[in-house]
């Protein structure tokens, strides 16, 4: 992200930028502060492509077709999956393309080992925008409530991160919902968190699996309960809990195996502070109680898709077999 800020600062673009990762946000941010900077608002040359099924072709005579009363012709392609299949002819041509044309790709995954990667970071720049660490989010968030001329505790902030998740997206949506609910206010509490930010469906889980370890039926049942109310359909509850489940087995073998809660994190796909919380929670169960709740959630799934079992009860029973 400084090599990109410094480009930007300087005026010295390279041709090609690969804006790559999970978080969406920052890939976003960066892909507009380029556009803007080497197009400004040149409409007429700067294009964009989003989705599969790229015309590479129609790509590259663009490219080759001199911009209109300018020294630059941008081109913004996005999620096109090029970088991972299917790029080599887009590859070939970035080796040696118009100096007029420039290049913005954005994508959610990538393969290193591909042509049109190769090619992009020889040519260009690649950056990798991965899910931010607690301490950068809560840097990020007193950020804005600075801005807002507003004070938060770090209890409040907390809070509102165990509300939101690390998806800068929703943090950003849910900060200014918070920031217009407290418009009269000099002072951000726990309170306000609680009243306007929207819990998010995998936290309810969480909270539900918190629930059935502490063996607090009716709580867990609550939960359940509320999400069938917000119009959850079972099954996807029933998947989203299998799913977590699953995560809490492979985060507990994983630390019996001595690794930090970032290294988990990165080897099952969770910031390392939401890894954090799930180490806590995996602690809770034994691994053979963890393995036997997945299989009850498959067995579940199973006697429901077959028509043996009613959906809402199937999952209402699982819930009390495990929290018990």
């Amino acid at each position: 992200m400084n090599r990109i800020n410094e480009d930007i600062k300087t005026g010295q673009w390279k041709q090609m930028y690969l804006l790559y990762g999970e978080e969406a946000y920052l890939r976003k941010q960066y892909r507009d502060r380029l556009k803007a900077a080497i197009a400004g608002d040149d409409a007429m040359n700067c294009n964009f492509y989003e989705g599969k099924n790229l015309p590479v072709g129609e790509v590259i005579d663009l490219a080759e077709t001199l911009p209109f009363f300018a020294d630059r012709r941008l081109i913004v392609i996005q999620g096109s999956g090029l970088f991972k299949s299917g790029g080599e002819e887009l590859a070939e041509y970035l080796a040696n393309p118009a100096k007029s044309a420039y290049f913005i790709f954005v994508e959610t995954e990538v393969d290193k080992r591909s042509r049109l990667y190769k090619a992009v970071s020889k040519g260009g720049y690649a950056a990798e925008f991965t899910l931010q660490e607690e301490a950068t989010l809560k840097k990020w968030i007193l950020g804005m409530v600075k801005r807002e001329n507003k004070s938060i505790s770090a209890q409040a902030l907390e809070y509102f991160l165990e509300k939101t998740g690390t998806d800068m997206e929703n943090i950003h949506r849910e900060a200014e919902k918070l920031f217009c609910y407290c418009m009269d206010k000099d002072a951000i509490g726990i309170s306000d968190i609680e009243e306007i930010c929207t819990k998010r469906l995998s936290s309810h889980i969480f909270d539900m699996i918190n629930a059935i370890a502490d063996k607090k039926q009716q709580k867990a049942l609550e939960l359940y309960y509320e999400l069938l109310a917000l119009k959850e359909p079972p099954l996807r509850i029933l998947f989203l809990i299998a799913r977590q489940f699953n995560l809490l087995m492979q985060v507990k073998a994983l630390q019996g195996k001595g690794f930090s809660n970032k290294t988990i994190g990165e080897k099952v796909g969770l910031s390392g502070f939401i890894a954090g919380k799930y180490v806590t929670q995996s602690q809770r169960f034994t691994a053979q109680e963890l393995r036997l709740a997945v299989e009850a959630c498959v067995e579940t799934e199973e006697a429901v898709k077959t028509g043996k079992m009613d959906d809402r009860m199937s999952l209402e029973l699982l819930i009390v077999r495990y929290s018990s």
